[in-house]
């Protein structure tokens, strides 16, 4: 009897979570960014190419800064 007490309220929990989720999802497009959702869309291969190029540029730029940071405090320090 106390098992099957304990298993519907933990069911009754399970439900309030599901219900508080549902009716945030429903809500989802409708605020102050919704219109910004139903614009977007899927990225042509072009664009989605250039981005990657671009990403992966910026990706090798910034390891070689940090490439030239670290070689130059392990060399310079030998000449002072």
């Amino acid at each position: 009897m106390e098992n099957d007490k304990m298993a519907d309220d933990e069911e009754s929990t399970y439900e309030e979570l599901q219900d508080e989720f549902e009716s945030k999802a429903r809500g989802f497009g409708k605020g102050k960014y919704g219109r910004i959702i139903k614009m977007a869309r899927t990225p042509s291969a072009d664009e989605y190419k250039k981005t990657v190029y671009i990403t992966a540029l910026g990706i090798v730029l910034i390891g070689f800064v940090g490439f030239a940071i670290w070689w130059l405090m392990t060399v310079l320090p030998k000449y002072f």
